[in-house]
């Protein structure tokens, strides 16, 4: 097989409330996540913003960040992402600066324009949806505070500014793409849930890049659902979990992360399945040699600068067991 350029492998973790467990122990899972992924070398470790959904305990995101970042020591801790519109700037900033202030370096703060929740918890958030339209400003605003206090400015974010905290803009679609190109950042693709415009967002924020002085090059990242176990049957069963998360939430009945089952097909409609296989068409499933096959190949093919992959998986031993999996078979292919 041929040897694919050396690109980072990171994490993006939800916390996840898992049937049979409680939020307490899907917080604690995390750390445990972050500590076993940090010592198998991956780079980042990533947790995300949902609010009101039962089975994802990552709610109070910065809260949570500060918190992992603490209990490990060299690994990158971030947002992937904050949803901008249920916040102001200067929260983010306040929010962002302080771990930053506490842990040199390491960092992260990716910003989407979503809401990351249903209309009647934006409204419980006491922000709008209608506040996306006013994203790029918002961001344009976020990353003021992070830049050193010129004279005379009338508001400042203490912590926060003068603070070296990389800005990625998140996006499932052209819209975030286009933004990051214009503003010279980093651009993440939530292409673990939602691919369709993944190849089209790649080449225009490649093409429309504009260097900043925060970064001088494109970086891209691209999620991918990886799920992996000793053999490709064990690990299609355990990405049922998954596929049942997908349809339960179609359903409107999201809950707590489900147990993987014996037959998917008795489990949803042919509908659902297409749905399903639709959304996560950016997965590998299977046994050491087939994620280390699919993980080249999907590399080769979209090139990105950076993969960040995903794990929903009922069991946590399985989950760590399938990162550790992913990472063994990451290096064996060339990748890192």
């Amino acid at each position: 097989m041929a040897s694919t350029p050396s690109i980072p492998l990171s994490v993006l973790d939800l916390a996840p409330v898992c049937e049979g467990g409680d939020v307490a122990i899907a917080l604690a899972n995390s750390l445990d996540m972050a500590r076993h992924v940090e010592a198998l070398g991956y780079h980042r470790f990533w947790l995300a913003e949902h609010h009101n959904m039962p089975g994802i305990a990552s709610a109070a995101t910065a809260v949570l960040i500060a918190h992992i970042a603490a209990g490990t020591r060299t690994i990158r801790v971030g947002a992937g992402g904050i949803m901008l519109p249920n916040h102001s700037p200067l929260q983010v900033a306040e929010q962002f600066g302080t771990p930053a202030a506490l842990h040199p370096g390491r960092i992260d703060l990716g910003v989407g324009r979503a809401p990351g929740t249903d209309q009647a918890t934006a409204r419980a958030l006491r922000r709008y949806f209608e506040g996306a339209d006013r994203f790029p400003q918002d961001v344009q605003e976020l990353l003021g505070y992070f830049r050193a206090v010129e004279p005379g400015q009338a508001v400042r974010a203490v912590p926060g500014a003068g603070l070296d905290v990389p800005v990625w803009i998140l996006g499932s679609s052209l819209f975030g793409a286009q933004l990051a190109a214009a503003l010279g950042l980093p651009f993440a693709f939530a292409s673990h849930f939602a691919p369709d415009a993944m190849d089209q967002a790649l080449l225009l924020y490649h093409r429309d890049f504009r260097p900043s002085a925060s970064q001088r090059q494109p970086l891209a990242m691209l999620a991918v659902n990886v799920v992996a176990a000793d053999t490709d049957a064990e690990a299609r069963r355990l990405f049922t979990t998954a596929q049942q998360a997908f349809v339960n939430l179609r359903r409107g009945r999201a809950g707590l992360i489900p147990a993987p089952i014996d037959d998917i097909e008795g489990y949803w409609t042919p509908e659902e399945k297409a749905g399903v296989e639709r959304a996560l068409a950016c997965s590998v499933v299977g046994g050491p040699e087939t994620v280390a096959r699919g993980l080249a190949a999907f590399a080769a093919r979209h090139r990105p600068d950076e993969l960040i992959v995903v794990a929903n998986i009922h069991d946590h031993q399985a989950r760590k067991a399938s990162y550790r999996i992913a990472a063994q078979a990451w290096t064996g292919s060339g990748g890192g």
